[in-house]
Parts: C-alpha cells; structure tokens; sequence
C-alpha cells in the first residue's frame, strides 16, 4: 500500500469516527428527573386502533404526572417528521413515535439522536438498514407481524381443509405491519399447495377503502373463499362487500383478520369472521417504564414485545367487552 493510500485509509476512518461519535455510539437514553415532558407523535387518527393506542399513552403520562406534547399526522409522513422536530425545538426529555411509513421517519430518528432525546418506536418500524435499536432509537416496541400472519395462516388452513382462493387486503403501503403480515402469510402458505393467493391490493387499514378494494377483487374473482385482511377495519369493509354482493360472510367466503377491535370480535361472534389475531394497542406504560428503565441504567432490550391473544368462535363473546 502506497503513502497516499494510507493516508487516504487513515482519513476516512478519522471521519468515520468522528461522525460516529458526533451522534453517539449508543441511543440516548433519558436523564433522570422527577418529571418529564413527553412528545407523542401518532401518525393518524382513523381507527379505533389508534385511538385506543393514542388514549394508552395518554392515560400512562397522566398517572405519572407527566406533561404529554401530542401531535397527530393525519396520515403524513412529512407531517410526522416534522412534528418530530417541532418537539425537538420544544425541548421535550423524551419521544414515543408510531411511524407512518419505514423510510420517511428516519430523518426525524436522526434528529432525534443528534439533539440527545431518547425515542422509543411505538407499534411500527422504522427503515433497519439506516436505523437500529440501541444505536439510533432506544427500543422498538410492538408485536411480531410476522407471526400475526403465519397464525391467521394456520388458523385459515385448519378452518377450510387447507383449500382455499384467497383474497389479501394489505395494509399501508410501506409500513412494516402490511410488509410483515404479508411475509408471515405467504411464507406459511407455502406449505399448502391447495391454498392461493389470487389478488392482493392495498385497503390503508381503513374500513370504506377495504370495502371498495374488496368489491373490485370479488368482481375480478367470484370464486374467492377466503379474504385475509391485514386489519380488523378492511375485515369488516370486505364483509360488507361480501353482503353487497349478496354473499355470506362466513358461510361462502371465510374472513382472517388481525387486530381484534371490539367491533371485530363481535364479528366473529356473530359468526360473520373467523378469526381475528389480536395486535395489542395499549403500548403507553411499556413505553414509558423503557423509557424509565434506561434513566436507571438497565439494560433495555432491543424488542419489547407485546402481549397478544388470538380471537375465535371459542372465545369472542366473553373478549367483546374487554376489547378496545
């Protein structure tokens, strides 16, 4: 190696340490004090989901004393970043953020880390190949997508003798839960030669774009069995889909879902849906007691998974009036 190929060697390395270490080699985490001012930054409003996820930091921050900054994005990606960094400027200990999309919120990580304000990542991902936990963020916590796919899976193959033309409503484009519940779905059915996805097309996890998506796929393929949707609110648009077309809901077509909202539970008690895996949203005190535990110290891992439960005809009646 030449001289000046050292140099060079040696110059980028330089650089890459003191990048590095200008952003820290570790997460922030929180300072401690008596109390704290929390921003929460919800990326939409529209679903039950997220209102009661919205509601659950609410309630945590209250019983502790804390000052709650809440912003909602209205389903913007740009919006939510720069919400992230109106909190930055407003000086708050500490960030809980339920990303939009992946790759769009990893500038407001960034910003985050480089201003030294812990962040925790509420129920999505953002982008891993730029962002990880303990490096960029503090914790990421939420439930395994994966898995919620390859449960509503095997519930599906046990339920129609592993024969069935399937239909998927994704959920938003980009999002780590559409990407993952896809994967863990269709990586399952590979087991099934006799089950088949026929069409897959994005519903937004909204109720009414679930409805339209679903009867444009039902007018494309009559012969549809099964429906897969990624959430409770598309579930419950395909099923009035289903009844428009003069179909019935759990008899013609069977219906998966994740989630398990109040009003998809009830569905399947009324015998309209067949399953539902729930996605917990009550995520407010994990966040905060992370947030707490790395002001002591201790060590946070970098998943905190949530605690779900997995909704059917066996059990929906007595989980309606318990569910959000």
């Amino acid at each position: 190696m030449t001289i000046t190929q050292r140099l060079s060697v040696l110059a980028f390395v330089a650089g890459f340490i003191c990048s590095h270490t200008a952003f820290g080699a570790d997460a922030p985490v929180l300072k401690p004090k008596q109390t704290y001012k929390i921003g929460f930054s919800q990326c939409e409003s529209n679903n039950p989901w997220r209102i009661a996820e919205t509601e659950s930091v609410k309630q945590a921050c209250a019983k502790r004393g804390y000052q709650l900054v809440y912003t909602d994005a209205a389903g913007s990606a740009a919006k939510q970043v720069a919400d992230i960094n109106s909190m930055i400027a407003q000086g708050v200990d500490a960030i809980l953020l339920a990303p939009r999309e992946e790759k769009p919120l990893v500038p407001a990580v960034m910003a985050a880390k480089k201003a030294g304000i812990p962040l925790v990542l509420l129920d999505r991902r953002t982008d891993e190949t730029a962002t990880k936990p303990g490096r960029d963020y503090l914790t990421f916590i939420g439930s395994d997508f994966v898995d919620e796919g390859k449960r509503a899976a095997d519930w599906l193959a046990k339920a129609t003798n592993q024969k069935a033309t399937i239909i998927e409503l994704l959920g938003t484009t980009g999002s780590s839960p559409a990407n993952d519940r896809h994967k863990g779905f269709a990586d399952e059915l590979k087991q099934y030669p006799n089950m088949k996805i026929v069409a897959s097309q994005s519903g937004d996890f909204a109720r009414d774009k679930g409805r339209q998506v679903a009867e444009t796929l039902l007018q494309a393929h009559p012969d549809a069995t099964a429906i897969y949707a990624h959430n409770d609110e598309m579930a419950l648009g395909a099923i009035a889909a289903l009844e428009a077309a003069g179909k019935k809901a759990g008899k013609d077509v069977t219906v998966v879902s994740i989630d398990g909202e109040k009003d998809g539970v009830q569905a399947i008690a009324d015998g309209k849906m067949g399953v539902s895996v729930e996605c917990n949203p009550r995520l407010g005190d994990k966040g905060l007691d992370a947030l707490l535990a790395s002001s002591k110290g201790e060590k946070v891992p970098d998943w905190i998974k949530s605690d779900d439960h997995l909704f059917d005809s066996s059990n929906a009646k007595e989980n309606v009036a318990t569910a959000y």
